[in-house]
């Protein structure tokens, strides 16, 4: 668990695949108080991935607001600042894949939104990644860029956060902030 919003107020949760990253930022945010909204940035393209959404939408239940938004993350979390008492985005990987197949000109004025608007948040917010940098270097040019991007978005989103945890195996590393516990 993490402290209460009283402590922190952006919290970055890392790690690999189903390491549990997100079950830890979702009890993170059931800690906050009512409303809680999940901004999902994956988009149901495919069975599995419908699948997938509807057991995270079961996980959460009735007591979450869930919005949609593939790209602009930074509009969609202005739009929520003030109206709930937490903010879980799941996941960024998602979005900077999504941004990286827009181009050039939309990954890096989006990108630049979100890093511009984190810091003016009054609502606290939970941001959760895939860490995808520990692996062989890719044999092909797209997923080289998503790797070094993601490992920068990551490098840019921990300077700016009050807690940033690393999952693995179901239990968070402390990286950054204190009252983080497994």
């Amino acid at each position: 668990m993490i402290t209460t919003a009283a402590a922190w107020r952006l919290a970055l949760i890392v790690g690999g695949a189903k390491s549990g990253k997100s079950r830890l930022a979702q009890q993170l945010a059931e800690e906050q108080p009512e409303p809680r909204l999940y901004v999902a940035t994956g988009e149901a393209k495919d069975a599995e991935m419908q699948a997938r959404i509807r057991r995270h939408q079961e996980d959460r239940g009735p007591s979450w607001q869930t919005w949609e938004e593939p790209l602009a993350l930074g509009q969609a979390l202005e739009q929520a600042n003030g109206r709930f008492g937490v903010i879980l985005v799941d996941c960024l990987t998602m979005w900077l894949s999504n941004l990286l197949a827009q181009g050039e000109a939309e990954l890096a004025r989006e990108r630049q939104h979100l890093l511009a608007v984190l810091p003016t948040l009054a609502t606290p917010v939970i941001l959760v990644s895939n860490e995808v940098g520990w692996g062989i270097v890719p044999a092909n040019l797209l997923a080289r860029r998503f790797r070094d991007e993601a490992g920068l978005l990551h490098q840019e989103l921990a300077q700016l956060a009050d807690q940033v945890a690393l999952v693995v195996c179901g239990l968070p590393v402390v990286l950054k902030g204190e009252g983080i516990r497994a």
